[in-house]
């Protein structure tokens, strides 16, 4: 059950991408131009990508407050994957956001304050993800990376926070505030895309953690084996 599990996770991913894509471009009405026109049903990925994101540095965090109470392969291996895939969606974002702006601003990117923090939070999360390719699997370097990924979070917390903080141009369409969506299959193709994401985001930390567990156990398997030869007279 445990292997089949990966397996049918991705053929129900599969099946969401199959209904939430249509759906969004075929089915929900175009909106006017001031907010982008065709362009705006990138909303329907680019908002819950974005929750995929905070979801993979929360996993990140926890695991990395977990592994600093106690190292363990398990512990640092979701460490790593959460890492992994807050910097894959953030990359969605910041590509996603930037062509829908285009089409509503007029221009790709202005320094508006949640884009400016969300740049930071995947840079982020990109150190992290390179130190731990580049810097080895020493113990210290573990350790600051989930340092590292402690202190990321905040910053999420940052961008989540930024408009009321300082404004921007960044617009508000659902929460307080928003403009909210005016047709009922824009609620439904924006559902979709949140089952969709959130399904490959549970899929790719599961895959990444369990592929970090096995390069960890090899690896020790490794320095074991040469540990023992090193010890034959």
């Amino acid at each position: 059950m445990r292997r089949a599990l990966p397996t049918v996770l991705l053929m129900v991913t599969a099946i969401a991408f199959a209904v939430a894509v249509p759906f969004a471009l075929l089915n929900t009405p175009v909106a006017q131009p001031a907010a982008g026109g065709l362009a705006q049903k990138i909303f329907y990925f680019h908002v819950p990508s974005a929750i995929a994101m905070y979801v993979g540095g929360t996993v990140c965090f926890l695991a990395s407050i977990a592994y600093l109470l106690r190292d363990t392969d398990q512990r640092d291996a979701l460490a790593r994957a959460g890492a992994e895939v807050a910097v894959l969606f953030g990359a969605l974002v910041l590509v996603s956001g930037p062509l829908w702006a285009k089409k509503a601003w007029g221009v790709y990117w202005t320094w508006d304050p949640r884009l400016t923090t969300s740049l930071l939070s995947w840079a982020i999360y990109v150190a992290i993800v390179v130190l731990r390719q580049f810097a080895g699997e020493g113990s210290a370097e573990r350790r600051f990376a989930a340092a590292i990924g402690v202190l990321g979070w905040f910053n999420l917390w940052l961008v989540h926070l930024s408009v009321q903080l300082w404004g921007g141009n960044h617009p508000t369409v659902i929460g307080r505030g928003g403009g909210g969506l005016g047709d009922p299959r824009m609620g439904q193709a924006l559902g979709l895309g949140f089952l969709a994401i959130l399904l490959l985001m549970t899929l790719l930390i599961w895959l990444r953690t369990r592929l970090h567990l096995i390069e960890a156990r090899v690896e020790r398997a490794e320095q074991d084996a040469n540990a023992g030869s090193l010890e034959v007279p």
